[in-house]
C-alpha cells in the first residue's frame, strides 16, 4: 500500500495512452475504502493528480474531478483502460453487455 496525498491507496499501475501522436503516460492508485469526498480512482501524470473516476451503480466509471483538464478523450480512453484492469468488478458489465 501507499500513501499519497493522505489518502492510502493500492499500489498504482501504470496506462499509456496515445492520442494525436501525443504519448500520455499516467499512474492509477485505486482507493477501495472512498467515500462521498472521495474519489474511488486517481489518476496522476508526473506525479500530479489530474483526474479521478467513480464507478456507477452499474459500475460503468464517470470523471469525478479533472483538475488537471485533461481532454475528453484522453478521459474516455483513460476509463476504458481502467475498468480493463479490473475485470472482477467493472468490467463484469461490460462483458455481459457484449454477450
Amino acid at each position: 500500500m501507499r500513501l499519497l496525498n493522505s489518502y492510502v491507496s493500492m499500489e498504482n499501475y501504470p496506462i499509456t495512452i496515445s492520442v494525436d501522436k501525443a504519448m500520455h503516460h499516467f499512474e492509477v492508485g485505486e482507493y477501495p475504502h472512498h467515500n462521498e469526498e472521495q474519489c474511488k480512482y486517481k489518476v496522476f501524470e508526473n506525479g500530479v493528480y489530474v483526474a479521478s473516476f467513480e464507478p456507477d451503480a452499474q459500475d460503468f466509471l464517470h470523471v469525478c474531478q479533472n483538475p488537471g483538464e485533461i481532454n475528453e478523450e484522453v478521459l474516455h480512453l483513460l476509463a476504458d483502460q481502467i475498468e480493463g484492469h479490473h475485470p472482477h468488478g467493472i468490467n463484469d458489465n461490460i462483458r455481459k453487455l457484449k454477450l
